[in-house]
């Protein structure tokens, strides 16, 4: 499996010396309390995960921003009728295992870190034996006294799309480029932090097979709106609320926080409204007004922005993408403003693979704000731009949608949220940001 990486100067100079070994890394002792969880980025110091790719940094970029894409493709795919079960959205996982929590599993307690995800429904693990898996550090079923299948009559196995009943248990093969996971849908107590619920039901995956892609090492917390997402199975612990806040990458252990519920969320919070699209109902939709490129607030065609549940349209938070994508009338329309505001006047732009808008040398960037109804999400230079590591190249961290999907999403992306808390608040319909430095 390969990881999304976003590539800022100080990601390339932390010493080794302060990777797993430094205190803030250890993973088995976490400080997470009550319902906070200690987030991490995938490629952090912290992180067992991390790339050990020697590819340069453009290189990584490029494959960055083509997993991005595929991701893209991926949220528009999310119609109405087709539910997201396990694998179907380690599909795209694959490509987008950006940020990992501490979950611990079973009784007695077996840790493991997965994937945090706002637009994918449902939980799914490497099961020990797995045959194919990558990952060294799996769950086994086996050595847990509260592990059990979930039955082929079970309302849970109606949820996923063509359950076959394998040895009594609900199961599915699905099959995605030229390979494949088989997995059985299970239960058994997650605990996360210091919240215990019982009765969770998640994939087990048990074989991966046939070249190409394969699952990331690591396994899916899904926190979407679907009825098998911990938000849904915890309801009555969490109030389908929660919130997070991503770390900035210049933060040396890159640690955030995830905190589970209504209780101990931020009160100076300004919040908009969070609409729900049948089109894609595990998506969390805002209503973006405008955008601003410093004090320019800038021309954009009403209907690009616009939110359309007949068609899906409209615009999502999502952590599982690294770079915002805006529909190409949307981003060309901003990309211009923002040239014309970089000083000095007389910078060279220039392009790498699908940021079109880079620079050699020291320049001043503008801000860029997101204008929602009722709450500005204004990113400074931090969240806006990517510096080589090699070089003097930086590129604006924004590029456009790719034109051969469905319909138009606008993907506000996990790199522009740094350093912003952004709670979901279901049952009051609304979506909350705060600055807040995350580290």
């Amino acid at each position: 499996m390969t990881t999304l990486v976003i590539f800022l100067q100080l990601l390339f100079i932390i010493p080794l010396a302060l990777g797993l070994n430094h205190p803030n890394c250890d993973l088995t002792n976490t400080q997470d309390q009550g319902s906070t969880l200690r987030i991490f980025h995938i490629d952090s110091p912290c992180s067992p995960f991390k790339s050990s790719s020697p590819l340069s940094w453009e290189a990584r970029v490029l494959k960055t921003l083509a997993q991005d894409q595929a991701r893209l493709q991926y949220l528009t795919s999310l119609v109405a009728g087709r539910s997201v079960v396990p694998v179907a959205s380690g599909r795209q996982m694959l490509q987008s295992t950006t940020y990992i929590v501490k979950a611990k599993i079973g009784t007695p307690a077996q840790s493991l870190l997965l994937a945090m995800d706002t637009s994918s429904d449902v939980a799914w693990l490497p099961c020990s034996g797995c045959v194919g898996c990558p990952s060294t550090t799996a769950f086994s079923p086996a050595k847990s006294t509260t592990f059990k299948n979930v039955s082929c009559s079970a309302p849970q196995c109606k949820q996923v799309p063509n359950p076959t009943c394998g040895s009594r248990a609900c199961s599915f093969n699905l099959t995605y480029g030229s390979s494949s996971i088989a997995a059985n849908l299970s239960q058994d107590t997650i605990r996360l932090a210091a919240d215990p619920i019982n009765a969770f039901t998640f994939g087990c995956v048990n074989k991966v097979a046939g070249g190409g892609t394969i699952p990331p090492p690591q396994g899916l917390l899904g926190l979407g709106r679907g009825p098998l997402s911990l938000m849904s199975q915890a309801q009555s612990l969490y109030k389908s609320t929660f919130s997070y806040c991503l770390p900035s990458f210049r933060s040396l252990a890159f640690s955030g926080s995830l905190r589970l519920g209504p209780t101990a969320q931020p009160v100076r919070v300004k919040y908009t409204q969070l609409l729900r699209n049948p089109r894609r109902s595990s998506l969390y939709y805002v209503n973006l007004v405008a955008i601003r490129v410093a004090k320019k607030v800038v021309d954009i065609p009403p209907a690009a922005i616009a939110f359309n549940p007949t068609t899906g349209a409209g615009t999502i938070f999502d952590s599982g993408t690294v770079y915002t994508r805006l529909s190409k009338p949307v981003y060309e329309a901003v990309r211009n403003e923002f040239r014309k505001r970089v000083k000095p006047r007389t910078a060279v732009v220039t392009s790498l693979g699908g940021f079109d808008t880079c620079y050699s040398g020291k320049i001043t960037v503008p801000t860029i704000t997101f204008m929602f109804k009722g709450v500005n999400m204004t990113m400074p230079a931090d969240n806006l731009m990517l510096h080589s590591s090699a070089g003097s190249l930086s590129c604006l961290a924004i590029a456009s949608s790719p034109e051969n999907v469905n319909s138009v999403v606008n993907v506000i992306a996990s790199m522009q949220q740094q350093n912003h808390r952004v709670l979901i608040d279901v049952p009051n319909g609304r979506l909350g940001l705060a600055r807040e430095r995350c580290s």
